[in-house]
């Protein structure tokens, strides 16, 4: 996937498996799936730690080929949904560090730029996540690019 704001090419991915039939190897059936996440989301992990600790501790590839359904689809049957969106909540944080940082470096012109481009970044996600009713309608991230210049 490209990259949004920039003219780059991302290259660095995860490749996903070729087939999505459930690998001969894996050895947990699954109802042990479904715990094995229910657990780990209880212990406070994010969905995309959940499959990496699935993928890389247990050799599960792909939950859903197996259970027949995903990672965010079994945590919200067992009402383990975090309330903010993992992407979005990654966003927040990055736009909150960069805040940080140019309050400490006024003179820091270029981050001003990327602190513009990650807000609009997080709107356009707000916006969506509205829509589809993951996130309250009247949640609102608040700008300091105003404050800065």
């Amino acid at each position: 996937m490209g990259r949004m704001h920039t003219h780059r090419h991302g290259k660095s991915h995860s490749i996903r498996p070729a087939t999505l039939r459930a690998p001969s190897w894996v050895s947990l059936g699954p109802k042990e799936i479904e715990e094995l996440v229910i657990k780990y989301a209880k212990d406070g992990l994010t969905p995309s730690q959940i499959g990496i600790k699935l993928r890389d501790q247990h050799s599960i590839p792909l939950i859903k080929p197996i259970t027949k359904k995903t990672i965010g689809e079994i945590l919200e049957e067992n009402k383990l949904m975090p309330e903010m969106p993992e992407d979005l909540e990654n966003i927040v944080n990055k736009a909150v560090g960069l805040q940080k940082h140019l309050k400490a470096n006024k003179g820091d012109r270029r981050n001003v730029r990327s602190l513009e481009l990650i807000e609009a970044k997080v709107h356009r996600l707000s916006v969506y996540y509205k829509k589809i009713d993951r996130i309250p309608q009247n949640w609102k991230y608040k700008s300091v690019v105003a404050q800065l210049e």
